[in-house]
């Protein structure tokens, strides 16, 4: 009788399940980076995946439902990354490296896609927008875990939000100006992270913070 309600499609293993999903998951992902959530649509996933439509109504509702399947994977990217970042060190200095180098990783993994993120992330009819202030929830909430485990002084909430924009402001900037598909310039992700280094010193470390990162070579430019 199933095989009947299924009008002769042959059974599919879970393995095979897996593998159509993950196609449509892909295609949303080109259609996100052309269109932005507000120009997709089901028959430009299925058309980019090459799938016929009820395929892809086995396994989602609609065109949006996939994109949160991306959305999700990113915060969980970012969110991890950070997570791993702020483990292993006590050192301000290297926690704000680390901190840092998390944020271009996540970004470096995203190609292309950035553009239509970050175009979003402050569009409230966008699910961009509501996914973005999730993943700064996760992220403030593991900071001050970190700072209270270290001793030190949890940050403003002023403070933490300006680093927080200030990293991701920057990353958008990188991103901005590669080229789609090309990797950002080694000179261009140098000075990014000297200028987040220095922000998060400021917002988020102590005057002692301050007074040590002086003396590290190029931080700061010397004086004239």
């Amino acid at each position: 009788m199933s095989e009947v309600a299924r009008r002769g499609r042959p059974p599919q293993t879970q393995e095979q399940a897996d593998e159509v999903r993950a196609r449509i998951v892909l295609a949303t992902a080109e259609v996100f980076t052309r269109n932005g959530s507000r120009g997709m649509s089901v028959a430009q996933i299925i058309e980019q995946a090459g799938l016929a439509r009820p395929t892809f109504y086995r396994y989602f509702g609609n065109a949006l439902e996939p994109l949160h399947v991306l959305l999700d994977a990113s915060n969980h990217g970012l969110v991890g990354g950070i997570r791993t970042a702020l483990t292993g060190t006590d050192a301000p200095v290297e926690l704000g490296i680390r901190l840092i180098d998390a944020y271009l990783g996540w970004a470096d993994g995203h190609g292309a896609m950035l553009r239509p993120l970050f175009a979003e992330l402050h569009d409230p009819a966008s699910p961009v927008s509501a996914y973005r202030e999730r993943a700064f929830d996760d992220i403030r909430a593991l900071v001050r875990e970190t700072f209270t485990e270290l001793g030190r002084r949890v940050p403003s909430a002023l403070d933490l939000d300006a680093a927080l924009h200030v990293c991701e402001y920057v990353v958008y900037r990188v991103s901005a100006g590669t080229a789609p598909g090309a990797e950002p310039d080694a000179e261009t992700v140098a000075a990014a992270r000297l200028t987040m280094i220095r922000v998060l010193l400021t917002t988020l470390g102590t005057r002692a913070d301050v007074e040590y990162a002086l003396d590290l070579p190029d931080l700061f430019p010397p004086a004239p």
